[in-house]
């Protein structure tokens, strides 16, 4: 049995809006990092996510039955279109705020990448062999400065436990099984989201132990829904800058 070409491109279209969102968001970072080589090195990191972003939504194209294509996917589609985690819309905050969201996030998408290696699908395969070792460099980076910060002064512990904590509720989604995980898992194509928390937390307990960070309860409230289009004010404002330009002049040619 074959995954139908929609549900791959939705597959593909979800995994972009991640690495799309995240990477607007640190882009934002150009320019104002403390100083230049993290300046640089951020938008880098930056720069390696809407990469991958354009690679997932130009397979997410490939396989449209509406004529989307990498631009559309990205600067056409309202909030609720998009099915990014809400970890990744969240606000960059100070320094340490965004190396822990980073940091976080990495971790998972490691993971991810790592099983989407082993994909019946050559194009996600393909794409994840090449994209997992950029994600490696940014999984090292982040959770450097996760240390760095955590097990630095009283002020950096105290600010990285606080950034910790607020981040913690919004990590439950990213191993959400929605329906067309479990379509995409049957057919080996990509993993069940769940079957990466052990890894993840495994991983994330480690550097956090490190940074003498206290792991915030696994119980508790969670914040879901941007998968299912459900997302914060906060993604709404990202959008409205990002895709200003294009819909304003949808003609335009670069």
């Amino acid at each position: 049995m074959k995954l139908d070409t929609c549900d791959l491109a939705a597959y593909a279209t979800m995994r972009a809006d991640d690495v799309l969102i995240l990477g607007q968001r640190l882009s934002a970072w150009c320019g104002h990092g403390p100083v230049l080589e993290q300046d640089i090195a951020l938008t880098n990191i930056a720069l390696d996510l809407i990469g991958q972003a354009r690679a997932y939504y130009q397979l997410a194209a490939h396989g449209s039955s509406d004529g989307q294509t990498e631009d559309t996917l990205a600067y056409l589609r309202d909030a609720h279109e998009f099915k990014n985690h809400l970890l990744v819309e969240l606000p960059n905050g100070h320094w340490g705020d965004t190396l822990m969201r980073q940091f976080l996030f990495d971790t998972y998408n490691f993971y991810l990448l790592e099983a989407l290696t082993k994909s019946s699908a050559p194009e996600l395969s393909g794409l994840a062999a090449k994209a997992i070792k950029e994600v490696s460099y940014h999984a090292q980076y982040s959770a450097e400065w996760v240390i760095r910060l955590g097990d630095g002064t009283e002020e950096s512990h105290s600010r990285m436990q606080s950034a910790l904590d607020i981040l913690w509720p919004y990590t439950d989604e990213l191993f959400e099984d929605t329906s067309l995980d479990v379509a995409v898992h049957a057919l080996q194509v990509g993993p069940l989201p769940s079957a990466l928390r052990a890894d993840w937390l495994a991983k994330v307990s480690e550097v956090l132990q490190m940074a003498t960070l206290t792991v915030p309860s696994l119980d508790g409230y969670h914040q879901r829904g941007g998968l299912h289009g459900k997302h914060t004010e906060h993604l709404g404002i990202l959008l409205a800058e990002m895709q200003f330009l294009p819909r304003a002049y949808p003609t335009a040619q670069w």
